[in-house]
């Protein structure tokens, strides 16, 4: 039950955590956190992955500081800028000239209003003056000069809109480029403005379009998107650079995708004469991404003084899209964008005309949210069910390949289908669900390894107390039956041999001895149980369930002999007496848990069969045997070769058990070996069937035969004697009883 409850209480923070994601990205609610490092993980995708280089389609005329020093401070008078117009279209052969500059106010440099004034109040009689300035006004009115340099030529102007609370309307707008009610129920959220700045009315007529260049700046104050269409008094007005490439292609049409009209306008197409049709994708505002190809200088600049003085060579900028912007400090549009925190505006436009051209403005519809979603779903999912499944490594390691797969699928959309994915949620969820597994691992498995260290670390091996913590709910050292492997190990005449060595050597020699007893034990996955003075108690198959507790215990007694030789030289070596050790082991069911007083506590086991495998320790003795195991030990072991001792009646027991003597497997015994086995097992069966002189002939013919089996032969031989002065009768079982423990 507590398993299941703490599986709960994973699966319930990591659904959590996916719930709060999800939400997000349904809009239930916002994360601001995560808006910012979504936005910020834009930016970093639109660096790394800008295109580069310089698009020579597009140029800058630039107003820089060496125009100004050759040409004057801006404003220019507008027979100026008529030059420059003039030598742009005429002579360059630009295929469209913007403007990135506003005609707000009149231009008075020529003192043609000082004049009308002189000629309305001081001169109104002198007719010569006011015929002379009559013939002259021509050339005075620099406003109708550049009206009428803009007249015919692809020129295009720029304007602003503006919600500064009670700024005045200036200039004249342009015509819209869909009329008032043309988006009546459509969902999109134009965004709307209050007034605007335009210019004069004479230029605005006569050039052949304009565009507002007013960006939108998002919440972090960079601009990352420009609204194609705006909407002012119900009528909705296009970007500079759709004015700009509509007056490029000639009478480019505009035409909404609006699937629905209550999701609103998805796209924008931009239909030339040509037939040819390019589709830009807008959102839920109308704005579109600006493709950046990269930072500042992605566009050739000409310094505009060249232009008015005839430095370049005519036509060189034919069939080209120039803007007219300024980098001159003081009148430098400057904007924080993904690709620099001081970038020209005049850019911002030109990277738009250039993505629009390339088909490469990124989308965001509203079917990517749906695999956002999606996405946040399956990988949580995987994470919560996987990551309490696997190793740390493994964890790390699936992971970090999931989030790469989620950051190759985005740069696979981005780059191939320019889809622009919300990326930082379900980043930031794989690494949170990621960070919290590995804090529940460290704080609270962590402390129940150290509470199971602490517990069973001084009874079983560090690796099962590990294997223990990854499940802790399935272990408590509460008192329960198992079937388990008990053994019982004890020093041949250990009082005999302790009296004869001081006790710091005999420390040493114990210490040795016990050191490597119980790296065996736990090596073959035993629990130690207690030292009894020079006796050793282990079970196998608690804490941690083994269900070939009854082998690894057989084997461990097997190697602790094996073990016992091997210290025999070292011992011998430093003056110590050789040790022999009797193994009793048995398989039963037995009660095993935390067992004691309020004072003093162990981890144990209790029961019949515990204190069977101790009889059958001390039976070794009497049997010269190294190990003695229970029948139902020899029972769960078939594959192994058992020497039959005995059958016997220990103290406390009615019924007889027979106990045996592991000596290997069949393929490590010799063929001698097993046909000694064989010999005695015909004279336990004649000695059985109470046949005196064929048990003691082949006793007789075993001891000439094999020397390991003389205890065995001297204590059967010993019996037969005394069954042949008292007969045991009819009724004989063949069980020896021992009233002793």
């Amino acid at each position: 039950m507590r398993g299941i409850q703490a599986r709960l209480s994973r699966y319930l923070l990591g659904g959590a955590l996916i719930l709060l994601f999800l939400g997000h990205g349904l809009q239930l609610w916002r994360i601001p956190l995560l808006d910012v490092l979504d936005a910020y993980s834009y930016d970093v995708r639109v660096r790394l992955l800008a295109p580069g280089g310089v698009d020579e389609r597009v140029v800058i005329i630039d107003l820089d500081e060496k125009s100004l020093a050759a040409e004057g401070r801006w404003p220019w008078s507008r027979d100026k800028v008529a030059e420059l117009v003039r030598r742009l279209v005429d002579e360059q052969g630009v295929a469209v000239l913007g403007f990135d500059v506003v005609f707000a106010e009149a231009d008075e440099s020529s003192g043609i209003r000082v004049l009308d004034a002189l000629a309305r109040e001081r001169l109104r009689d002198n007719r010569p003056f006011r015929d002379s300035l009559k013939a002259l006004r021509p050339q005075l009115d620099y406003d109708g000069r550049l009206a009428a340099a803009f007249q015919g030529r692809p020129v295009v102007l720029g304007f602003y809109f503006s919600n500064q609370e009670g700024l005045a309307p200036t200039g004249a707008l342009p015509p819209p480029a869909f009329p008032p009610g043309s988006f009546a129920g459509v969902g999109t959220r134009f965004v709307r403005w209050s007034s605007y700045g335009a210019n004069l009315p004479v230029l605005q007529g006569a050039a052949a379009g304009a565009g507002h260049f007013n960006p939108l700046v998002d919440f972090d104050g960079v601009t990352r998107r420009v609204p194609l269409l705006v909407e002012y008094q119900g009528a909705y007005y296009e970007a500079l650079a759709l004015a700009m490439l509509r007056r490029y292609f000639g009478e480019l049409r505009l035409v909404p995708g609006i699937p629905a009209a209550e999701a609103g306008m998805e796209w924008l197409d931009l239909a030339t004469p040509a037939g040819q049709t390019y589709r830009v994708p807008v959102d839920v505002r109308a704005a579109a991404l600006i493709p950046y190809r990269g930072g500042r200088g992605s566009f050739t600049y000409i310094s505009a003084t060249d232009i008015l003085q005839g430095r370049l060579a005519p036509d060189a900028l034919r069939g080209r899209i120039a803007l007219v912007g300024t980098s001159a400090p003081g009148l430098m549009d400057l904007r924080v964008t993904p690709v620099g925190s001081a970038y020209p505006g005049v850019e911002v436009h030109a990277n738009l005309i250039t993505g629009i051209l390339d088909g490469q403005v990124r989308e965001r519809p509203p079917y990517v949210m749906g695999a956002e979603v999606l996405l946040l779903l399956l990988a949580g999912a995987a994470l919560v069910w996987l990551l309490p499944r696997l190793s740390p490594l493994r964890a790390s390691l699936f992971t970090f390949a999931l989030l790469g797969a989620v950051l190759l699928l985005d740069y696979v959309l981005w780059t191939g289908a320019n889809l622009v994915l919300s990326l930082a949620p379900t980043c930031i969820m794989i690494l949170l669900l990621y960070a919290a597994h590995m804090a529940w691992g460290y704080f609270v498995e962590a402390r129940s390894k150290r509470r199971f260290a602490e517990l069973f670390g001084q009874y079983v091996p560090p690796e099962l107390v590990d294997e223990m913590a990854r499940n802790p709910e399935d272990y408590n050292m509460e008192g329960r039956n198992e079937n388990l492997t008990v053994l019982f190990s004890d020093v041949r005449n250990f009082t005999r041999l302790s009296e004869g060595m001081n006790p710091r050597e005999l420390a040493a020699l114990m210490n040795e001895y016990l050191g490597a007893m119980t790296e065996i034990i736990r090596r073959h996955r035993g629990t130690l149980d207690k030292y009894i003075g020079d006796a050793i108690m282990a079970f196998w198959g608690a804490p941690v369930a083994d269900p070939e507790h009854a082998r690894h215990a057989v084997q461990a007694a097997l190697e602790m002999q094996a073990a016992l030789c091997r210290l025999a030289a070292p011992f011998k070596a430093r003056g110590w007496p050789p040790l022999a050790i009797g193994i009793g082991i048995n398989t039963g069911v037995m009660t095993v848990g935390d067992m004691g007083s309020p004072v003093r506590k162990a981890y144990t086991v209790m029961g019949d069969a515990v204190n069977l495998a101790s009889r059958l320790e001390g039976l070794t003795k009497t049997y010269g045997a190294g190990i003695i195991v229970g029948e139902a030990t020899r029972e769960r072991l078939p594959d192994l070769v058992f020497r039959e001792l005995d059958r016997v009646r220990v103290k406390g027991k009615e019924q007889g058990i027979g106990i045996h003597e592991p000596l290997g497997s069949r393929e490590t015994l010799s063929a001698e070996a097993l046909a000694h086995l064989q010999r005695w097992q015909q004279a336990l069966g004649y000695y059985r069937e109470q046949a005196w002189d064929q048990a003691e002939l082949q006793l007789i013919q075993l001891e000439a035969q094999a020397p390991d089996y003389a205890s065995l032969v001297r204590l059967y031989r010993e019996r037969i004697a005394r069954l042949r002065q008292q007969p045991p009768g009819p009724g004989w079982d063949g069980v020896t009883s021992f009233e002793s423990k």
